[in-house]
């Protein structure tokens, strides 16, 4: 399951997509229902990961660092959350007592990758194809 933290970064991939040709747009937290410290939290690491541009000042905006065919949903989850354990071990905590002997950790590493790599084919060009549909959704 993804987190809100990820759904939103998709999603304001999504509407940077749909906003203009270029992926040129301002995000406005009521697009999301989010409060202005969350979206910026969402949208810094974006920039972090190289997949958007910010651009500050009064004509400034987000802005999609490369074409939406470029930008892979996998590449995009895999960035946001490779780092966070599919399970307890994977992370710091070393303390399972069954750790040492445990089949377990295998099944899931290669459940995590194929969960990515079954994202992988998707660009954020597919995901955005209903332009009209998604730009009437987001109207004020």
């Amino acid at each position: 399951q993804l987190d809100k933290f990820t759904d939103y970064a998709l999603r304001i991939l999504v509407v940077l997509a749909v906003r203009s040709p270029e992926g040129y747009g301002l995000v406005h937290r009521k697009d999301f229902d989010l409060s202005d410290n969350h979206l910026s939290k969402v949208a810094s690491e974006l920039v972090k990961c190289g997949f958007i541009i910010s651009e500050r000042g009064r004509t400034g905006g987000l802005i999609l660092a490369m074409r939406p065919e470029n930008i892979s949903v996998g590449a995009v989850v895999r960035a946001l959350k490779s780092d966070t354990p599919v399970v307890e071990c994977f992370g710091s905590n070393k303390s399972c007592r069954i750790l040492p002997a445990c089949g377990l950790r295998t099944p899931m590493q290669e459940a995590q990758e194929a969960f990515f790599a079954a994202l992988d084919p998707y660009s954020l060009h597919d995901i955005s194809k209903a332009k009209t549909s998604l730009a009437a959704l987001l109207a004020p």
